[in-house]
């Protein structure tokens, strides 16, 4: 974490080189390490890498003209409110610009907003929040849930309801019009967290309540099959079932049903992609990440069999 510090700029000399998704994991590993050693140093990490990001990835680009925070706020308001515009991926080249042709390889190298990153650096604020006991990160949360939800759910002319997997940076435009499969359950689960938190510190009143998007992501969810052979998103869902696990043992959600769906689809995907037996394959042919992905959602089976254990549910 010391030399992703110093290598990205957050310590040292080194220009910042921000990217949404790596900091966000890097948010919670810094907490993390704070738990486990007490070091002040990683609290400050975790405090800093926040203030960089915002500063850095709540703005547009260097290379782009209009300048400025995303959200059009003044430097003093953007300061108080740094997540209203949204945050940039923090990829390498600009956004495609209207008109400009699609490329799908091309367009994995470009910037914009990715609803999936953005509920990851929600998580992440909201555990500094429950670190810390400051609300104001969980605010800042919600109030990038709120611009999330409104930006990237569409609906038809008949009412059916949609998302985006990419905007543009200012959230005007459809990038990549397609939905992500388990975007909008991640979306669900990650409001029910955040407004979980915020009656936990005491402040839910402050700030949108996010009972609109709770609604929207959940009727979204509905919708959309769970069941995936990808390791990522099979790591993603098991997480999902970890954070509904633990937000029902501590008594923020009793939405049992929720958590068996998600159970049942992360245990199948399990068993589906053990049929492909991609593990099998040469480590050059597959993604890293991918797999990191899922090794992370292996970790959330404590907490859902904890769960289990302490109140049987039928199944």
């Amino acid at each position: 974490m010391r030399r992703f510090a110093e290598r990205t700029g957050l310590e040292g000399q080194q220009r910042p080189r921000r990217y949404l998704w790596t900091d966000s994991f890097a948010v919670c590993n810094a907490l993390a390490l704070w738990d486990a050693t007490g070091e002040e140093h990683f609290r400050r990490m975790a405090l800093g890498l926040v203030e960089q990001v915002h500063r850095v990835l709540g703005r547009h680009r260097p290379d782009d003209a209009s300048g400025g925070w995303i959200s059009g706020l003044s430097e003093a308001e953007a300061l108080q409110h740094p997540t209203c515009g949204g945050l940039r991926i923090g990829k390498a080249l600009p956004e495609r610009a209207p008109g400009e042709a699609f490329d799908e390889r091309r367009e994995w190298d470009r910037d914009g907003q990715y609803f999936h990153y953005l509920t990851r650096w929600m998580h992440a604020l909201d555990q500094l929040a429950r670190r810390t006991g400051e609300a104001r990160f969980n605010l800042w949360a919600r109030e990038l849930a709120e611009v999330a939800h409104r930006r990237f759910l569409s609906r038809t002319a008949s009412g059916r309801l949609g998302m985006f997997w990419k905007l543009s940076i200012d959230l005007d435009r459809a990038l990549v019009p397609s939905m992500g499969q388990h975007d909008p359950i991640d979306g669900l689960v990650t409001c029910l967290q955040l407004r979980a938190t915020a009656e936990r510190l005491g402040g839910p009143g402050v700030g949108p309540s996010l009972e609109r998007a709770v609604a929207d992501f959940a009727a979204l969810s509905a919708q959309q099959a769970l069941v995936t052979a990808d390791p990522l998103g099979i790591g993603g869902l098991l997480t999902d079932t970890g954070r509904i696990a633990q937000l029902i043992e501590q008594g923020a959600c009793a939405d049992e049903g929720l958590f068996l769906v998600l159970l049942d689809g992360a245990c199948r995907s399990l068993r589906e992609f053990g049929h492909t037996h991609d593990l099998g394959r040469p480590a050059d042919s597959r993604l890293a990440f991918r797999e990191l992905g899922l090794a992370i959602g292996l970790a959330a089976l404590e907490p859902i069999e904890r769960l289990v254990k302490a109140r049987p549910v039928s199944s």
